[in-house]
């Protein structure tokens, strides 16, 4: 039993078995905006508790939320700070919508470039991911929200997600899949959410060993775990397992529901999203059947009790039980007004344009960008006029106002600009669209002002077409051509070609155009055939509401691109999940046969031919850096010098790397991320960096000993990229640990 307060463990003696039993699985939110629900007991002062999508903005149906960028283009900034704002001002904004905790931040690694919610997650390096969903449970925790971290674990893919299995061995799960997660716990995160798939052929919900053994009792984590919705596997299984909230608790529709549609039923892509969506009339596990296994002693009374004091421990520490705020939640000069939370306001808009332009990437640039205020610009594409707000699913965001691509650069260029989309929009992909018993709330009206603020107006409402788009390009002197993918929970990318004609698209107005710039909206890697013959790439990501101010922020050099790649591009087919029995999988089991050589572990690996398109780690600024003096200063901390040398500010994003010894008894990557940091550097400002390296930046997973360090010379390698080494210092470790 893990320590609770006072007042928690006064409640547990006066709370009766059916009072308990209220508060460890859902009910329908009679407010009709909380993705979870629970009533309270009112006769205890326990208040109702919601709990609220929110990896890109609250989404609380029918209600309206600042649109953040997605966590990829987050991750893409290599600052933890910013994760902390963003998870701050999320937190915020769930106060004012009258939410208690949010489902965010996730922490799954991206393993499979087709994955259809990477771009709710961070990275393909768990460094990275540790240290950015650190920073975001930091920041929701702050304001006296709820964290959840998910999905608990070795979630990587959309197909067959309810069902499959992941075949991972233990090295791998620790040295990769497992350590954000752990990060979010040493943050103090309050919430797990387990994952819908099987790992080594236990459903997660029921998995004792991770859930019970590793999460609870090895990492100390003295929160709660809740199921994902409709993913409780079992009563008995969960419940001593170490479940302790189950969601949504109740079944979807209303009782005369008793039949969830079959894949079946439907075709193309809305099959494939019913195939990868849980069964919602399964609920209910944790209310009289778990009574019953109590009563037949397959469930100890303790294990109830144990999972209301975790749940009570939350509300407690985030000043949501009757006289239980601490010093820490109310003594900040603010008093409970900080505490009501805070939405839309110009701060979190400001932000969300910050985040935005400090994530967007650029891939290439063969000097035509800055660009100068007087160009005259052609915007082609076939979403220009709406901002790319995210995926499809549960992180979906209403925003008050966005920036299209077409508005940005209209408002911020002083030369001529011309429209034209060239080929047909591409449309939303979204679960909802074929989710049952979803969406009868939502708010219309946000939906038709979202649909006319999207509509072209003027000469570019005529029907598009690719010979119009070429002859704006070629009466401009810069074409901006911007591309999207098309992503959804619940169902992976067919391809990493962008959908539609789009490379049609740009191809024909490379040819035409004098110089053209491409900006990339998308969800994780995608294949770029063109861009040999284009003059700059910008990837962008999903860029929320800002979208169209951000990029022309980054276009015209108002803010340097100092974003970096968190995952690998490479041509399709090279990555290392890219055979069928690794993804997806081969009689419901997905063989995480690579180990711990994914991303740029697997391309630096012997034997591997590929190059990859664009590094780990890679970007340009607007301006140049010069590294020097790099030296040891511990075991932990690399020091290097760097400069901008050139003529304008600019930011780097300094990179440590370590490379093991040779002598090492097991295959070790080549080089692993240990540490890194984000430098702001004005022209001709010279800075010492101090690298820390992560703790366990020269260790390996032994099945026997744990974390262990071998002796050796390990390599630190500073570096622009994973491809990129500047410079490289020794540490010597005598003796391993």
């Amino acid at each position: 039993m893990h320590d609770s307060s006072a007042r928690v463990e006064q409640l547990l003696t006066e709370l009766t078995r059916e009072e308990k039993l209220r508060l460890v699985r859902g009910r329908d939110d009679p407010e009709g905006t909380a993705t979870g629900y629970l009533p309270g007991v009112d006769r205890l002062g326990i208040p109702e508790y919601r709990l609220v999508d929110g990896p890109l903005g609250v989404r609380a149906e029918g209600k309206r939320a600042t649109a953040f960028p997605a966590p990829i283009a987050v991750a893409a900034t290599f600052d933890p700070d910013l994760a902390r704002e963003k998870g701050a001002a999320m937190a915020r904004e769930a106060r004012a919508l009258g939410q208690d905790a949010l489902l965010a931040p996730g922490a799954n690694l991206i393993r499979v470039p087709h994955c259809g919610r990477n771009f709710e997650y961070y990275s393909e390096d768990p460094v990275v991911a540790s240290r950015l969903a650190a920073g975001a449970v930091t920041g929701i925790h702050d304001e006296d929200v709820v964290a959840t971290v998910k999905h608990y674990v070795a979630n990587n893919q959309e197909t067959d997600r309810v069902t499959v299995s992941s075949e991972v061995d233990e090295r791998t799960l620790r040295e990769l899949y497992l350590r954000p997660f752990r990060a979010a716990v040493e943050a103090g995160v309050g919430s797990v959410m387990t994952a819908y798939n099987r790992v080594n052929g236990m459903h997660m919900s029921d998995h004792s060993r991770l859930v019970g053994d590793v999460l609870k009792d090895e990492w100390g984590f003295d929160g709660y775990v809740v199921s994902d919705w409709y993913g409780t596997e079992s009563t008995v299984g969960a419940a001593t397992a170490g479940l302790d909230l189950e969601m949504p608790g109740v079944a979807a529709g209303d009782e005369s529901d008793d039949q969830w549609p079959s894949p079946d039923e439907f075709e193309g892509e809305a099959a494939e999203i019913m195939g990868g969506l849980p069964d919602g009339t399964r609920a209910g596990l944790f209310s009289d059947p778990l009574a019953a296994a109590i009563d037949a002693g397959e469930v100890s009374p303790d294990r109830l009790e144990d999972m209301v004091r975790r749940l009570l421990g939350q509300l407690e520490r985030v000043g949501h039980l009757e006289g239980t705020a601490t010093d820490e939640n109310t003594d900040s000069g603010a008093g409970s007004l900080e505490r009501e939370g805070a939405l839309d306001t110009p701060a979190h808009r400001r932000l969300a344009e910050r985040l935005a332009a400090r994530g967007t990437v650029l891939l290439e640039n063969d000097g035509v960008l800055p660009l100068a205020d007087e160009t005259d610009v052609a915007v082609i594409g076939p979403n220009i006029h709406e901002a790319t707000l995210g995926g499809g699913g549960s992180s979906e965001t209403s925003p008050f106002q966005s920036t299209s691509p077409a508005e940005g650069i209209r408002a911020r260029a002083n030369g001529g600009v011309t429209v034209a989309r060239g080929v047909d929009t591409i449309p939303a992909l979204s679960l909802f669209d074929v989710l049952p018993f979803v969406g009868d709330g939502e708010d219309e009206s946000a939906a038709e002002d979202e649909q006319s603020a999207a509509e072209p107006v003027g000469i570019d409402a005529a029907e598009p077409r690719i010979d119009a788009a070429v002859e704006a390009a070629r009466d401009a002197a810069v074409a901006v051509v911007f591309v999207r993918d098309r992503t959804t929970e619940a169902k992976d990318r067919d391809s990493l070609r962008l959908p539609g004609e789009q490379d049609e698209l740009v191809e024909a107005v490379a040819a035409a155009a004098d110089e053209t710039v491409v900006v990339v909206a998308s969800s994780g890697p995608v294949e770029l055939p063109w861009r040999d013959d284009v003059d700059a790439i910008l990837e962008a990501w999903y860029p929320g509401q800002a979208d169209g101010a951000a990029i022309a922020s980054v276009l015209y050099g108002d803010c340097d691109p100092s974003g970096r790649l968190p995952v690998t591009f490479a041509p399709a087919g090279t990555d290392p999940a890219s055979e069928q029995r690794r993804y997806p999988g081969v009689d419901g089991e997905a063989q995480y046969e690579e180990g711990v050589f994914i991303g740029y572990r697997h391309f630096d690996a012997d034997g591997v031919d590929a190059e990859p398109t664009y590094p780990f780690g890679h970007g340009h600024s607007y301006a140049e850096f010069s590294y020097r003096d790099a030296t040891v200063v511990d075991e932990r901390t690399v020091r290097v010098t760097v400069e901008n040398v050139a003529d304008r500010p600019g930011r780097e994003v300094v990179q440590a790397y370590v490379r093991p010894p040779e002598s090492s008894p097991v295959e070790r990557p080549t080089r692993e991320l240990a540490g890194f940091e984000s430098v702001a550097l004005e022209a001709g400002e010279t800075r010492t960096v101090d690298l820390d390296l992560e703790s366990r930046a020269l260790g390996r997973y032994d099945l026997e000993r744990g974390w262990t360090v071998d002796p050796g010379t390990y390599t630190v390698e500073v570096a622009r990229s994973a491809r990129d080494v500047h410079k490289t210092v020794s540490l010597e470790v005598e003796r391993g640990d």
